[in-house]
């Protein structure tokens, strides 16, 4: 028959298939008049599909002889060939006459990907790994590297199919030259398949690399702390890492997570047999955290170390019997693990003045820690009043040198007493306030010993001019120029002389009292306390006269005479009060 070409790779024409059908007729008629038409042999294959599959082939090898370069009819006749053999037994005669007519295909189609996609899949669903290996690196060299990325992917699946690290490992290296962004999915292959050493090189590659930007979206501090998983957890499988200098570069590199660094190098040291260097970092790390968070993870983890260290020895003693080295080492464990609990609130105020040393309040709870341990105590107050800035204290800074003597004094030792509140009057404090009290505090304590003279002589010191006289709210001027108007140690100089004082008092040259708020019928006038003082003196003392009119205004002075004395000022000596006329010929 003219119209019946014969297979591929025979020389002469041979007869076309018998009974033919009216419908195969016509499109062998069609195929007559043309030949090269890619469209007249689809439809001629299309009409053939429910026909035998002899025929179905013989017809695709028909067409590919007149066309071998139509992709169009490759792709069909080798989707064809592929569906034929599906699901009959890998080693059946049909699987390799399907591979032999894709190495054919190759020959025309060796730059269309789909072709090897679709052939590297089907050798991968034969289980042929070395013949799918090589076809997958065939594609890779035929193919421009424009689309090596539709190959990767199947590749990457292959290798990890089957348990093959090695195989497997070099494929990797060879893909992320091209594709240098997807090495976290090769440190997750590493980690899945124990090789641990590479997978932490890789890792502290990405974290060094400042420019990588991770697929999965994660932080440059995700990846170190995964970084630091694998080294605390396998430090006996990482050897090509140092993993105690790793993990402490990156104590200061984030320091909002010091907590759990610290507890993943303790780990790294534990997992490795090292406790006693365990122990050391836990307690670097109780001493050198900042903030509470932190402290409670590391204290935490060291107190469940403890106790597992006890638990394992006990265990050791009941399986071995009652040694008594054994006994001792445990013994000791036990102690060990009784005074962390006992430091736990020590170490905690630690924490807090680490984050602020000028917070008094600490400051006193530490001393009230110490209760039974003078000498701790001593070290503790002097600490503190050597640390705290009055101008940057958190509470009343004078309450740490008050504190100070009064311990001194309740142990007997007034000298040290003395000698600690004579310092505390020499401190710069940011109010007059506080050091108005340290005076006062130190008079009190003169009285309670029953020093009176010597109390006297302390307020009396307090209350006299300064060298270099200020306002009492001039914060440029220091606390020392200004405490002569503090209204507090007026007050109590005045209880004193009151109580203690001479006759004499009132002719005794005095600085002048500060002025109360001025009153709207008398004007200015001395504060009632100060003036108390200077009202509880005989009549007859110089610069004072009797005043028939009562002040309701200033209260009765105990000792006084029930009429309120005034001063009158007939001599400059009359403390620089000025005299103006009153019906009852008084000021």
């Amino acid at each position: 028959c003219p119209h019946y070409h014969p297979p591929m790779g025979q020389d002469r024409p041979s007869l076309p298939p018998p009974s033919l059908t009216e419908e195969d007729v016509q499109h062998e008629e069609e195929i007559l008049r043309n030949p090269f038409s890619v469209r007249c042999w689809l439809r001629y294959a299309q009409a053939r599909q429910k026909g035998p599959r002899h025929r179905l082939n013989l017809l695709f090898e028909r067409a590919l002889r007149e066309l071998p370069g139509s992709y169009k009819l490759w792709y069909q006749y080798l989707r064809q060939r592929r569906q034929q053999v599906k699901g009959r037994c890998p080693t059946d005669p049909a699987y390799e006459e399907a591979n032999g007519c894709h190495e054919r295909a190759l020959v025309f189609m060796h730059k269309m990907p789909r072709i090897w996609l679709d052939y590297c899949q089907f050798l991968v669903d034969q289980g042929r790994i070395t013949r799918t290996r090589r076809t997958f690196d065939r594609a890779l060299r035929a193919l421009p590297i424009t689309q090596h990325h539709r190959i990767w992917p199947l590749y990457l699946q292959f290798v990890r199919r089957y348990p093959l690290p090695e195989t497997a490992v070099r494929v990797y290296r060879r893909y992320l030259k091209l594709s240098p962004e997807s090495a976290e999915e090769y440190v997750e292959y590493l980690r899945s398949v124990g090789r641990l050493d590479e997978a932490a090189v890789r890792l502290a590659r990405l974290v060094n690399d400042e420019r990588f930007v991770s697929k999965e979206g994660k932080s440059n501090y995700q990846l170190w702390q995964e970084l630091c998983e694998l080294l605390s957890q396998h430090p006996e499988r990482v050897r090509s890492l140092d993993a105690g200098a790793i993990i402490r570069g990156g104590l200061t590199r984030f320091t909002d997570q010091l907590g759990r660094l610290w507890g993943a190098l303790a780990d790294c040291y534990i997992r490795s047999g090292h406790f006693e260097k365990a122990r050391d970092v836990y307690e670097e790390a109780v001493q050198t955290v900042m903030t509470v968070r932190d402290f409670t993870q590391v204290f935490d983890s060291y107190a469940q170390f403890e106790e597992s260290v006890i638990a394992a020895k006990m265990e050791t003693v009941a399986e071995l019997g009652k040694e008594e080295d054994e006994e001792v080492e445990l013994e000791l464990r036990l102690a060990r693990f009784e005074q962390l609990m006992a430091r736990r609130p020590l170490l905690l105020n630690s924490v807090l003045l680490r984050q602020n040393p000028h917070n008094v309040h600490e400051w006193h709870k530490r001393v009230q820690l110490y209760q039974g341990r003078p000498e701790q105590i001593i070290n503790t107050y002097t600490e503190a009043v050597r640390t705290v800035d009055p101008f940057k204290a958190t509470g009343r800074p004078h309450g740490l040198w008050v504190a100070f003597a009064r311990f001194y004094e309740d142990n007997g030792q007034l000298d040290d007493a003395r000698t600690i509140l004579t310092k505390a009057t020499r401190v710069r404090f940011r109010q007059v306030e506080d050091l108005a009290a340290v005076w006062c505090e130190f008079g009190e304590m003169e009285l309670r010993h029953e020093n009176y003279d010597e109390a006297l002589r302390i307020l009396r010191k307090a209350t006299a001019l300064p060298a270099k006289r200020a306002e009492y709210f001039d914060s440029t001027e220091p606390v020392q120029n200004r405490l002569y108007k503090s209204l507090k140690v007026w007050s109590m100089l005045a209880d004193l002389e009151e109580s203690l004082g001479t006759f004499q008092v009132g002719d005794a040259p005095h600085p002048v009292p500060p002025l109360a708020p001025p009153n709207p019928l008398w004007g200015p006038s001395l504060h009632p306390a100060a003036l108390g003082a200077l009202l509880c003196t005989p009549m007859s003392s110089p610069g004072f006269c009797g005043c028939p009119l009562a002040l309701p205004t200033l209260p009765t002075t105990a000792g006084c005479p029930p009429t309120i004395l005034c001063l009158f000022a007939p001599t400059p000596s009359c403390y620089g009060w000025q005299h103006s006329p009153h019906p009852t010929g008084c000021t």
